[in-house]
């Protein structure tokens, strides 16, 4: 399955949220899973982005609608990139 990086920046309300249920982040990685994608490493992180995912989706849609889906409810923003496995890049590259 595809690999994709979410970098996500919690608002004032998902601050609120994760303060008063930080178990909340794993209630989010299992709606994930019930969009069809796989979290399979999460990162809390300092700087301009508040957590790292990296996610298994079959399709830039499925990646596309867990985006929309979250960033919808307004605790979250998300930015979702494609990754491409090393290996594969390099392979790509020598062509």
């Amino acid at each position: 399955m595809p690999t994709y990086i979410l970098l996500s920046t919690l608002t004032a309300e998902g601050r609120k949220t994760i303060k008063s249920k930080p178990s909340r982040i794993k209630e989010v990685n299992k709606e994930i899973e019930a969009f069809g994608a796989k979290v399979v490493a999460q990162y809390a992180v300092l700087g301009p982005y508040d957590f790292v995912n990296v996610v298994e989706a079959p399709d830039n849609d499925t990646i596309a609608r867990v985006s929309v889906e979250l960033g919808s409810r307004g605790t979250v923003q998300i930015m979702s990139m494609p990754a491409i496995p090393i290996d594969k890049f390099v392979a790509m590259a020598k062509k």
